[in-house]
């Protein structure tokens, strides 16, 4: 299973977004060498995270990002599905009436992986 780069470098502009000061927001530039991205390329991601709800954009001289919600209310799962999405990992192309029995292995294997990111937090990394 690969998730795209997208969600790589999203889960370390939270990560690096969460140790930061709520007060002070992190321009797109400094965020973007911190990872050796491009700024523009990092600014896409940062606009999913932003409808997503969990950082906002500061205007101003002085502007950025910031977490708009509160740190431990971010799980790796809210993370992963601002940039993927929620469509499922695997789809059965063939028709077997109702059920694809891989399709369903498929599905209990996503659903455990869901179930452990949605139970890990940024936090729990800053805490290590």
């Amino acid at each position: 299973m690969k998730f795209t780069k997208a969600t790589n470098y999203a889960l370390h502009t939270m990560l690096a977004l969460n140790e930061a000061s709520q007060v002070k927001p992190i321009g797109v530039q400094q965020l973007a060498e911190l990872q050796g991205v491009s700024p523009t390329y990092l600014s896409k991601i940062l606009t999913r995270l932003v409808k997503a709800g969990m950082i906002e954009s500061v205007s101003g001289v002085n502007g950025g990002y910031r977490l708009s919600r509160k740190k431990d209310d971010i799980t790796f799962l809210d993370i992963i599905h601002a940039i993927e999405g929620n469509a499922s990992l695997f789809e059965c192309d063939f028709v077997h009436g109702d059920e694809c029995t891989i399709q369903a292995v498929m599905k209990e294997a996503e659903e455990k992986m869901e179930s452990h990111l949605k139970n890990t937090k940024l936090t729990d990394l800053i805490q290590k």
